[in-house]
């Protein structure tokens, strides 16, 4: 199983970014799908999930921000990002699970892709 995540970028604060992570393999198709991100010097967060009967989860940092999403057919969980703020900053990685988890833990994970927001 591998989930590939892409889309992560320098971008000034107040701007956008959109998020992707496609799972391939054995299993690629998994009930939630979630969003994590590790700032320098901090402990990694869960910053977004969703289930595949569409129930969601947001960090309070990031609610009203971000909003994840996902395409079954293409077996890809999205993060769409907006307003961004410095404190954004972070690798953020993708992870996904065959159970309904909107809290984790997760068995199967992407590589993070770097998210840089300039002030």
């Amino acid at each position: 199983v591998q989930l590939q995540a892409s889309g992560g970028g320098l971008v000034q604060a107040g701007g956008s970014l959109r998020l992707s992570c496609a799972a391939s393999g054995s299993r690629s198709s998994f009930n939630a799908m979630a969003w994590y991100r590790q700032a320098p010097g901090k402990q990694r967060e869960l910053v977004a999930s969703i289930t595949s009967d569409g129930n969601r989860n947001y960090a309070r940092s990031v609610k009203g921000r971000f909003t994840i999403s996902r395409d079954n057919a293409k077996n890809t969980v999205y993060l769409q990002m907006n307003s961004l703020k410095p404190e954004d900053t972070a690798v953020y990685s993708c992870a996904a699970d065959t159970q309904l988890l909107l809290h984790g833990p997760y068995d199967y994970w992407g590589q993070g892709t770097l998210v840089t927001v300039s002030s």
